[in-house]
């Protein structure tokens, strides 16, 4: 079982930067791709980043490539996304999530989730 609690959320100006976390329990944190997610009001949950156990491999979705990274500190069982440039269409509620194996863009394969932090851009 694994446990996740995101923070950082929070209200930027388009433009601003702000670095998520996602804090995870367990000893095996290095077992799990890591993955964000985010879900803006009425629409579906997107794919935003994705991380590898060891941190060795990333992706991101084009929207966001350039202006997001991800990364983790396996370390102290926590990965990041850290967000410059913000735009208002990047507000959302962001969602970290885990599973273990190789990482995918598909919300479906991950087995935990955290409860989600708010992210506001305005313009």
């Amino acid at each position: 079982q694994v446990q996740l609690v995101e923070s950082g959320g929070g209200l930027v100006q388009a433009g601003g930067s702000l670095r998520l976390s996602c804090a995870a329990s367990g000893r095996t944190f290095s077992w799990y791709a890591m993955g964000w997610f985010r879900q803006a009001p009425g629409k579906e949950r997107e794919f935003v980043a994705a991380i590898s156990g060891s941190g060795g491999s990333t992706y991101y979705t084009n929207s966001v490539k350039g202006r997001f990274t991800i990364s983790r500190d396996n370390a102290k069982n926590t990965v990041y996304l850290q967000m410059n440039s913000l735009k208002p269409e990047d507000t959302a509620v962001y969602y970290c999530a885990a599973k273990k194996g190789l990482w995918t863009t598909s919300d479906s394969s991950y087995d935990y989730w955290g409860q989600g932090t708010q992210v506001t851009v305005s313009s």
